[in-house]
Formats: C-alpha cells, structure tokens, sequence
C-alpha cells in the first residue's frame, strides 16, 4: 500500500497514486453521522422492516447452531464477532443512504443496488476479507477456550460456571476479549469508511483498505468512538434474543455512509 503522506492544505491525509485525500473530524462529527443515520432510519420505514430484521435472524440461526455440541464455547464468540461482520451487513443500508443524499426517490429495492454496482468485484473481495477474519476470530476463540478450560462443556450452565467460578474461566474471559479486541481493531481500520467508497467511486480493495486506515491514522479519537458506538450497539441490540438489531444495525448502517462523507474529500 502506499504510505501515507500529510495534507496540510486540505486539513487531512492523502496518498500517491490518486488516492482519495482524508480530511481531520471531531468527535462532534460522529454525533451529526449518527444523528444523520438516525433521520434516515425514520425516513425510510420499509427499509428497516426488510433489512433490520434480517440481521437479527441471521444472529439467531448462528446462536441455535452453537446452542449444544462441542461448539457451544463459541456461543459468545458469534455474539461478539457480529461487529466483524457489521461494515457487510450494513451494505444495502449504506447504499439507500447514498441515494437518499442524491436526493433520489428510495424503496427498498434499492438496496440491492449495491450488488449490481460496477465495482461488485471490489464489494466481494472485501466481504470475503472480512468472512475470513470472522473465521479466524472463532479460531482463536476455539483455542482459547481449549487452553483454559479444556474439552466443551455438556451444558450451556456447566459452561457458564467454569467461566465465573473458576480461575481458567477468568483466563477466558481476559484472553479473549483481549484478542477479540485486537481482531475488532483490524477490521475497524480496514472497513470503516471502505464499503461506502467502493459503492460511491469504484476504487478497488486496495485503495479502500488503504483509505480507511489513512482515515483511523488520521482521527484515532473520532474512529475510536465509532468502534465503540459499533461494538456496545450491537452488544446491546443482542441482548434481547437479537430484536435490538433491528434498530440498531439500520441506524449504524446508514450512519456508516454520514461518516464516510465526513472523512473522505
């Protein structure tokens, strides 16, 4: 990737090679992303009943999977991996977000604009980049667990008390937030402005992937927050058998392109 150079005349970052230039943000911003991605939500109702539920479905299949067996240990993990996964889920929303911006007349069919874009290509790359990491997160998570408390347990509530009552239970817990957090951290950099400008200007992964770190180089306070909005939303739209989701993911999806036009000239 090319290395990064500084932009003193735009207030941001820009790259060799044409590269889009990435201007500085405050933590202010991110409120008006937000806020934006809020009035888009209550603009565009059938979206949000087509889209925002299927998120939650997709939580709930993949929580039953890991509900008995020997891959109950990756119950939480799926839970907490959602973010990992989020900037893919959020494709369809960020696009209506574009079009409504355009001043466009939106249903919800144009979500599925994204798949017909001219850089699709770029679109599936970058998915399968982001399926992969999901991958390895529940590999690691795997080992983990293998580490600390050993072979999986019989029960959902045998595997709940040897997480609290015991000292390797503890372990889990430290190691892998710990090393879920470095993954989240991965793929904050790499996705969080790169959907949106692949969808708005057909870059290819690379420029994206190149782009969006330029941005978290560049705002490492305002990004920082936006993980963190990303990471305790989703959490917390979990929590209630996945139902949260479909408010919360519409609301991140469309803030998601709100951001991008905010950080990238």
């Amino acid at each position: 990737m090319d290395a990064p150079t500084l932009d003193t005349t735009r207030g941001g970052t820009s790259a060799a090679g044409g590269a889009p230039a990435v201007r500085r943000i405050g933590v202010a911003d991110v409120r008006e992303a937000l806020r934006r991605g809020v009035d888009d939500f209550l603009a565009i109702p059938t979206q949000l009943a087509f889209l925002g539920l299927i998120y939650p479905l997709v939580g709930m299949v993949a929580a039953r999977a890991a509900w008995g067996g020997d891959i109950l240990p990756l119950l939480y993990p799926l839970v907490a991996g959602l973010s990992l996964m989020g900037p893919v889920a959020a494709l369809g929303l960020t696009e209506l977000s574009r079009r409504r911006e355009r001043g466009d007349q939106v249903s919800w069919i144009d979500a599925f604009g994204a798949f017909r874009s001219p850089a699709f290509g770029s679109i599936l790359g970058l998915a399968l980049l982001l399926a992969l990491i999901f991958l390895l997160w529940l590999g690691a998570a795997w080992a983990i667990h293998a580490a600390t408390l050993g072979a999986a347990p019989a029960s959902l509530g045998t595997l709940i008390r040897d997480v609290v009552d015991t000292p390797e239970g503890w372990q889990l817990l430290v190691i892998g937030n710990v090393v879920g957090f470095g993954f989240a951290l991965v793929v904050l950099a790499i996705s969080v402005v790169s959907f949106p400008l692949i969808l708005d200007r057909h870059v290819s992964v690379g420029t994206a992937i190149n782009t969006s770190i330029r941005a978290c180089m560049a705002n490492p306070v305002p990004m920082a927050l936006w993980g963190l909005l990303v990471a305790g939303g989703l959490m917390l739209g979990a929590l209630p058998a996945f139902v949260g989701l479909a408010v919360v993911m519409p609301i991140l999806g469309h803030a998601t392109w709100h951001l991008y036009r905010r950080v990238v000239l």
